[in-house]
């Protein structure tokens, strides 16, 4: 079974995968993955081409801060590149998913509805949080103000809508109710592996 787990920023997804992890799920970061593909020689080039030379820096290595602004508030710029990246993306996630031989697999991404992958999956999980925990999470986290926080929150689906949409939701609104959190993940688990 493949299931994605998504959430909005700030929401704890991350750390709720980990306990997945801990009960032997293997997690597919599409994130991490996504950044390590700009280093693909054929990939590269594509976004040269579009782009600039310059969209590298004289290392190799791509210029986040450069290429974030040249997507942000361009919808055909966005496009473009993720009409390279996720063939490939999705390309690695089936060779990934094949080598696994967990009763399923997770898919950890915050745009899986955004983006419309809810095709790909048997199930999806959506981790929530109340806005100002995530708030305050992401303020912590990347040093930076509310404003920026809610600039950030105000390009993703409201979570609201995200939890309708989910087969199973995970509530991750206190940092120190591990067992609360932990009871949500295993009860989750045992009705995957029942339904594989």
């Amino acid at each position: 079974m493949k299931v994605a787990i998504t959430g909005n920023i700030g929401s704890g997804k991350s750390y709720v995968c980990s306990l997945f992890k801990s009960l032997g799920i293997p997690v597919f970061d599409s994130d991490r993955e996504a950044k390590m593909l700009y280093d693909l020689p054929e990939i590269k080039e594509a976004m040269q081409k579009h782009f600039g030379e310059h969209i590298y820096r004289a290392d190799g290595s791509l210029d986040r801060g450069l290429m974030a602004s040249k997507v942000f508030g361009d919808a055909c710029a966005l496009a473009f590149v993720e009409s390279v990246l996720y063939p490939v993306l999705n390309a690695r996630f089936a060779e990934w998913t094949e080598r696994q031989d967990a009763p399923y697999v997770l898919y950890e991404s915050a745009l899986i509805f955004e983006k419309h992958l809810e095709t790909m999956f048997d199930a999806i999980i959506v981790v929530a949080a109340s806005e100002p925990v995530r708030i305050q999470r992401v303020m912590t986290r990347d040093h930076c103000t509310e404003e920026q926080v809610l600039a950030r929150m105000a390009m993703q689906m409201p979570q609201s809508e995200k939890v309708t949409q989910a087969d199973h939701v995970i509530i991750h609104d206190e940092d120190d109710e591990d067992e609360f959190l932990m009871d949500q993940v295993r009860r989750i688990h045992l009705s995957l592996v029942t339904s594989c």
